[in-house]
């Protein structure tokens, strides 16, 4: 029964992380203008996160290990080439952010990411700048109109 690997490690060590990180909920001070209380977002977020963890780790016990094959550095760069992009789009994403603010930089990354990754035919172009916009723009107006938080508009646009 040896079900120790690489995922149940990584399932126990972020199961401890969100306990952590839980715990510290408690000590997020109460802004008294609030409608609601400081702390209800973080440990929504991590609880949700908390069960996704527990489902990867019931999976990771349930999956047998792989067999030792060893793989080479461009072997795992391929494998894990669309997690790499998104990472990388997501620091321009972060450079761009102050320049063109939320709205624009969100939809450019949004667009650009689904393009690079997924399918690149007019067609499919067309629904990777529809679900940006939509996505991006419905997001952007939930929180700048129904939460009233200010979003960056960004130094090109002032």
């Amino acid at each position: 029964m040896n079900r120790l690997n690489r995922d149940t490690i990584t399932a126990i060590v972020l199961l401890l992380v969100c306990g952590a990180f839980f715990w510290q909920t408690f000590y997020i001070r109460e802004i008294p203008f609030s409608t609601m209380g400081s702390d209800v977002w973080p440990r929504f977020a991590l609880t949700l996160m908390f069960v996704l963890v527990m489902i990867y780790l019931v999976q990771s016990v349930a999956t047998p290990p792989a067999e030792g094959e060893r793989r080479s550095l461009r072997a795992w760069l391929k494998g894990y080439s669309s997690a790499i992009t998104c990472f990388g789009m997501f620091f321009l994403f972060l450079l761009a952010l102050p320049y063109l603010g939320m709205l624009v930089s969100g939809a450019l990354f949004v667009f650009l990411t689904q393009g690079i990754i997924g399918r690149r035919d007019p067609r499919s172009l067309l629904l990777h700048a529809i679900i940006s916009i939509v996505a991006v723009g419905g997001m952007w107006a939930i929180f700048r109109y129904g939460l009233g938080v200010a979003m960056p508009v960004g130094e090109l646009f002032r």
